[in-house]
C-alpha cells in the first residue's frame, strides 16, 4: 500500500483499489479492439461495455469527493446505462487513458477519506446508503468486471490474464 488512510476502515479497500487498478491494465493487454467488442452471439456485456462500465464507476465514485472530471464513458453510460446492442464503443485505449487519469485522484481521495465522510449519505434511486457502502460496493464491481473480462480473454482464445 502506497500511504496510510486516515480512516482504519478504508485499509483493505485501499489494497483492493491499488490491486485492481493494475488488474484492469493486466485484463485488457493485448486484447484487440474487433475483440473488444464481440458479443460471441450471445447477449452478455462485450468487453469494451464492461471496461467502459469499470472506468464509469470510478469517475461517479470520483464525483461523491468534489472530483468532476470529463470522461469518455459520460454519454455512453450515463444513468448506469446497459449496453446498447448497435453502438460502437470507444477504443480501449480511450478506456484505459480515462482509468489512468481518475485512479490516482480518486486514490488520495479514498485514503483522505475521513469516518464522518464515509457516513454521508447518498441518494441512489430507490434507496439511501453511506458513500462507505457505496464504495464497499464500487470494490466488488471492480473485481467482478475484471474477472469478467478475464474470462472473456479465455472465449476469445487469448492466454489467462497475467496477475505478476
Amino acid at each position: 500500500m502506497k500511504s496510510k488512510p486516515t480512516s482504519s476502515r478504508m485499509y483493505g479497500i485501499i489494497v483492493l483499489y491499488e490491486m485492481q487498478t493494475d488488474f484492469l491494465l493486466r485484463a485488457l493487454d493485448g486484447i484487440d479492439e474487433k475483440d473488444a467488442q464481440k458479443r460471441l452471439d450471445t447477449k452478455a456485456n462485450h468487453i469494451a461495455w464492461i471496461t467502459g462500465s469499470i472506468v464509469q464507476g470510478r469517475y461517479f465514485l470520483a464525483k461523491s469527493f468534489g472530483i468532476d472530471l470529463p470522461s469518455i464513458t459520460d454519454e455512453l453510460f450515463a444513468n448506469n446505462k446497459g449496453i446498447i446492442d448497435d453502438a460502437v464503443y470507444p477504443p480501449l485505449a480511450d478506456f484505459i487513458k480515462d482509468w489512468k487519469d481518475i485512479s490516482p485522484k480518486l486514490q488520495e481521495a479514498l485514503t483522505q477519506a475521513t469516518d464522518e465522510k464515509l457516513e454521508e449519505k447518498l441518494n441512489i434511486p430507490g434507496m439511501e446508503i453511506t458513500l462507505f457502502e457505496m464504495i464497499s460496493f464500487s470494490t466488488y464491481r471492480d473485481a467482478n468486471c475484471i474477472g469478467q473480462i478475464a474470462l472473456w480473454r479465455r472465449l476469445l482464445n487469448y492466454p489467462g490474464m497475467n496477475y505478476m
